[in-house]
């Protein structure tokens, strides 16, 4: 029986979970702060941004692992151009955000530029639920995602929009790649990068 810190694959079945987690974990991140002023409907605008990402991108393009309390999507090398939202996609997240929509687009066309050419593996998003965190459900995760990029023999890279979460993936091998604004006086983002078998 896997105890609660046991990384285990998802189902599309485990999107309510996934997304409460994520509403969660990410209510004080910076930018779904910028992306979702609202405090009032936020936690719902979060619910509903990751059921999103999840159901239709990275649960059939991706590698996702929930244990109770976490979750983390990944992207392997071969899968990149087709994790990339479709036009169904991008029209829910358009709905989701409203008028923050053409925000949001700056933002990913951003974060674009700094992505690296070389093939590597995405860690796309990871978190836990704030009454978790520090319990090892994001270790366990981020050890299990770093084995299969290992295995690979393909480096990772990941935006963190956290200061306070640098020294954490600096614990884990990464090293700040990029540090940059988003446009229109958004937040900083770290791109950060990990070899591969650290």
């Amino acid at each position: 029986m896997p105890n609660a810190t046991t990384p285990q694959q998802t189902t599309i079945d485990d999107a309510p979970l996934i997304s409460r987690t994520f509403a969660r974990a990410f209510d004080d991140d910076p930018m779904m702060r910028w992306f979702f002023p609202d405090a009032a409907s936020r936690a719902t605008a979060l619910g509903r941004y990751f059921t999103t990402l999840f159901t239709r991108q990275y649960v059939h393009h991706g590698v996702c692992e929930r244990t109770a309390s976490a979750a983390a999507f990944w992207v392997p090398s071969e899968a990149q151009g087709k994790a990339v939202p479709d036009a169904g996609t991008i029209a829910e997240l358009q709905d989701i955000l409203g008028d923050r929509a053409g925000v949001f687009r700056d933002a990913v066309q951003t974060a674009a530029q700094y992505t690296p050419e070389e093939p590597h593996w995405s860690l796309a998003v990871i978190g836990a639920d704030p009454g978790a965190q520090g319990q090892g459900h994001g270790a366990a995760l981020l050890r299990s995602g770093l084995a299969r990029a290992d295995a690979a023999g393909l480096p990772v890279y990941l935006e963190s929009s956290k200061e306070s979460n640098v020294p954490v993936y600096a614990h884990f091998g990464f090293a700040v790649r990029a540090e940059f604004a988003l446009p229109g006086d958004g937040p900083v983002l770290w791109g950060m990068w990990r070899p591969a078998d650290v």
